[in-house]
């Protein structure tokens, strides 16, 4: 086989993209990726990973301001804006180095440029404006038997809240600001809308969050968003819901917005910067599908469970191929694409035991369905809920202002969902996924010893609760 011939060649080098490069080659496969930005992909340098690098920072920043909560003294507190985007951006880059050096352990081709489908089994690349990285393949014709196409998203731009990078933001602008604004506007209560006011009020900005939907953070359970809200205005965060931003004012260095509360009342507001965080788009453009017949819906490409389009030897994961547009998602989606070409047999994806996490103050985390679509399904179910004020290490933390929510199915006592909101809960879910995905019941679950004292004992509490069995509360 020839440098220009491969097994597998994926577009793409996020997290789903390198995931799938890494288990591709270690079934054997001749392995190629292809990128034209950075290796590790928006995830590693603009997404994931260096945000929680930011809201670790403000984390930090926080507790300084509060010592004297925990008995200690911190003086003339302050920051350095340019140094905590520093830490960010040396996070970024320590991620992008190990995506490198990943490749080359894994002995996976980094081909460097833009990628082009003209035939099935064949792509073109064409020099990127990036320089490339130190012995990569350069641009040209490569061929392969599958083609994974692992494209990414990019944010979502409405018709007159367009960024321009200056005074509307999108996330890369957000996450290296120049200076901290005073005053921010953010449109939309996603997770990215959410986490960047998070990080800006801690830092001491005004921050204003307008959600077009009755309840912010949309996909969550509504008692958990209800609990989420509260904290955000405690905190000092201004938040509009049933509203939108219609018209946004640009002046020499601010922006004035045109807010409609959807009961025919216009308000306008100055704000140093606004964030558009409207979600985000699948990258399909650009790579031929129309002229190969690759379809799609509504900005991303079908797919089966396995990552398989209509059009033989090509495939699609992560983001590209549709919601939840989670890294998480895109790996896992990448290694059942790899592993079903060789014959492997895995289980298609089953999007119902995807975790959702949001790393704000508090975080939310959750899997599975909440109470009103288990109601809205039918399903006869047991609810049951625990507080952090009832569990003796988050008040020991300082951290009691949480809770766990857990929906179990009343008949045969299926896990159905959890949704919890509080000091670490992104790292308790998985206790809850695994349970899930092991199909775990009640029983098991109260059967189950948690170390004490943890705040992942309010996980069992909750599953007592659904009973009428539990104890701390």
């Amino acid at each position: 086989m020839s440098e220009t011939s491969f097994d597998i060649i994926i577009i793409g080098s996020g997290p789903g993209g390198y995931v799938t490069a890494i288990r591709a080659a270690q079934l054997g496969f001749k392995t190629a990726i292809v990128e034209r930005s950075f290796l590790g992909g928006i995830c590693s340098n603009w997404g994931c990973i260096p945000t929680k690098a930011l809201l670790r920072s403000a984390e930090i920043y926080h507790y300084m301001q509060h010592a004297k909560d925990y008995g200690l003294s911190a003086d003339n507190i302050k920051f350095d804006p340019a140094a905590v985007v520093k830490r960010s951006r040396g996070v970024a880059g320590r991620m992008n180095n190990g995506v490198g050096f990943l490749m080359k352990k894994n002995k996976v081709s980094v081909i460097w440029g833009e990628a082009t489908i003209y035939a099935p089994g064949k792509i073109s690349v064409k020099t990127s404006s990036v320089e490339a990285p130190k012995g990569s393949l350069a641009p040209g014709s490569y061929q392969a038997k599958h083609i994974i196409i692992a494209s990414g998203a990019r944010p979502r731009a409405l018709p007159g809240l367009e960024p321009d990078k200056k005074l509307v933001w999108t996330y890369f602008e957000a996450m290296a600001p120049e200076k901290m604004p005073k005053s921010l506007l953010v449109v939309g209560s996603g997770a990215i809308g959410i986490e960047f006011a998070s990080f800006y009020k801690t830092m001491g900005t005004d921050v204003t969050v307008v959600e077009v939907l009755p309840q912010i953070l949309p996909v969550e359970d509504a008692e958990i968003a209800a609990f989420a809200r509260k904290a955000f205005e405690k905190q000092g965060i201004k938040i509009l819901s049933n509203t939108k931003v219609t018209k946004l004012d640009k002046k020499a260095d601010s922006v004035v917005a045109t807010i409609d509360d959807g009961k025919g009342k216009l308000q306008t507001v100055e704000f140093d910067r606004v964030i558009s965080a409207v979600g985000v788009v699948g990258n399909v453009e650009g790579f031929g599908l129309e002229k190969l017949g690759v379809k799609t819906d509504r900005g991303c490409i079908v797919i089966d469970g396995y990552g398989k389009t209509n059009v033989p030897g090509i495939y699609a994961i992560g983001d590209v191929a549709g919601p939840p547009m989670l890294a998480h998602k895109a790996e896992h989606e990448g290694v059942i694409c790899v592993e079903a070409i060789k014959g492997l047999h895995p289980h298609a994806m089953d999007k119902s035991l995807i975790p959702g996490c949001t790393y704000c103050h508090p975080q939310i985390a959750s899997v599975g369905i909440t109470e009103a679509k288990a109601k809205e399904a039918g399903r006869d179910i047991r609810v049951g809920r625990f507080p952090f004020v009832g569990n003796g290490k988050a008040i020991a933390l300082g951290e009691d202002q949480g809770m766990v929510k857990v929906i179990f199915d009343k008949k045969t006592g299926q896990l159905l969902g959890a949704h919890l909101v509080g000091a670490e809960v992104t790292e308790l879910i998985q206790g809850f996924v695994v349970a899930m995905n092991l199909e775990t019941t009640e029983e098991e679950l109260m059967h189950t010893i948690f170390p004490h004292p943890t705040i992942s004992e309010t996980m069992k509490e909750a599953v007592l609760d659904a009973y009428g069995r539990v104890l701390n509360m």
